[in-house]
């Protein structure tokens, strides 16, 4: 089997990490393994690792020879290195939001639309994480009866802020009530405000998860409304999604629908309290999906309940099914 160079870009944050992990966990074919950090001056050894410092000036020599690149930096340092080391030859699979709704970039969930990444220019965006678990789920009833529209609200865990929401996360579990990383204390709260404010009120995440869902599903007549909330979770986004179709979708064939679909599993039986839980998607690589019923006050809607770990499916574990993607088509 032949195998690849691969660089892991901002693999100190935890999204890094998790690609780390995975790459290892899925035995993707890895010739050379190189570690970069964009905050680093020098290479460094951490935890018997060598952490290569990556920047604007060294990009182009340090990918000369990686084939795949999972980078996971912050989107204003993806804009500046992403396009050097695709220009070197290397097939850059993003995290970030820096090229997501660029007409050139595809934008790829692969049980959803694997069928773009055959488009790539060099770069692949990894969508939000938000975004991935809903359209895993909405795609089999897509595919069935088209959606009209999407009414989405997220319980979002602190992961999904990164490594110092974590720790601040942490410390507050164990009475340190300082707030830094939020806009408010976490811990025994909730707080309906992620990313920054946008002109229509909606906040970034908010938009994102509109606007990345059409790019997704190849459907720009799907409408999209968000709320978006950060819960004292400590890892895997919950999402209460009600969803209107063009002919009718019963509870039953839903079921049947998502049972059959890849990323998919069902666990739904309310009389015995089974229901899928973020503690209990920690971990896992599936989309999971409950509670779901007929909307009783439209004729043709439905209700679900939407749970996935956000650093792996929502993040890490897409990337690399992605680049996993790229080795069948033979695209590398």
């Amino acid at each position: 089997m032949s195998k690849y160079n691969v660089g892991i870009v901002g693999i100190r944050g935890a999204v890094g990490q998790e690609m780390l992990s995975i790459l290892l966990e899925r035995n993707f074919p890895v010739g050379k393994l190189r570690l970069f950090s964009t905050s680093l001056e020098q290479d460094t050894e951490i935890d018997g690792h060598l952490y290569e410092a990556l920047n604007e000036g060294n990009a182009a020599q340090k990918f000369a020879d990686v084939q795949v690149g999972l980078f996971s930096p912050g989107a204003a340092v993806s804009k500046v290195i992403a396009p050097l080391a695709a220009a070197a030859g290397c097939a850059v699979i993003d995290n970030t939001s820096a090229f997501r709704m660029d007409d050139d970039v595809p934008l790829v969930v692969p049980e959803v639309n694997p069928e773009d990444i055959r488009r790539h220019k060099g770069i692949i965006a990894n969508p939000n994480c938000s975004t991935i678990q809903m359209v895993v789920a909405l795609k089999p009833i897509h595919d069935f009866s088209k959606i009209k529209r999407v009414v989405v609200s997220t319980y979002q865990s602190v992961s999904g802020a990164g490594s110092a929401a974590i720790k601040e996360f942490e410390d507050q579990s164990k009475g340190t009530m300082d707030v830094n990383a939020f806009q408010y204390q976490i811990m025994h709260n909730l707080i309906p405000h992620i990313d920054v404010p946008q002109s229509n009120l909606y906040t970034k995440e908010e938009m994102k998860m509109v606007h990345e869902t059409k790019k997704i599903m190849h459907d720009q007549h799907i409408a999209v409304t968000a709320t978006c909330v950060r819960v004292p979770v400590l890892r895997a986004h919950s999402e209460a999604v009600n969803i209107e179709t063009v002919e009718k979708v019963t509870r039953e064939k839903a079921v049947a629908l998502l049972q059959n679909a890849p990323g998919v599993t069902v666990i739904d039986d309310l009389p015995n309290n089974k229901y899928p839980l973020p503690l209990e998607a920690q971990g896992k690589d599936d989309t999971f999906v409950g509670r779901i019923r007929e909307d009783e006050t439209v004729a043709c809607g439905l209700n679900m309940w939407v749970v996935s770990d956000n650093l792996r499916k929502g993040a890490a574990l897409n990337a690399v099914q992605i680049a996993e993607l790229l080795v069948a088509d033979k695209l590398i």
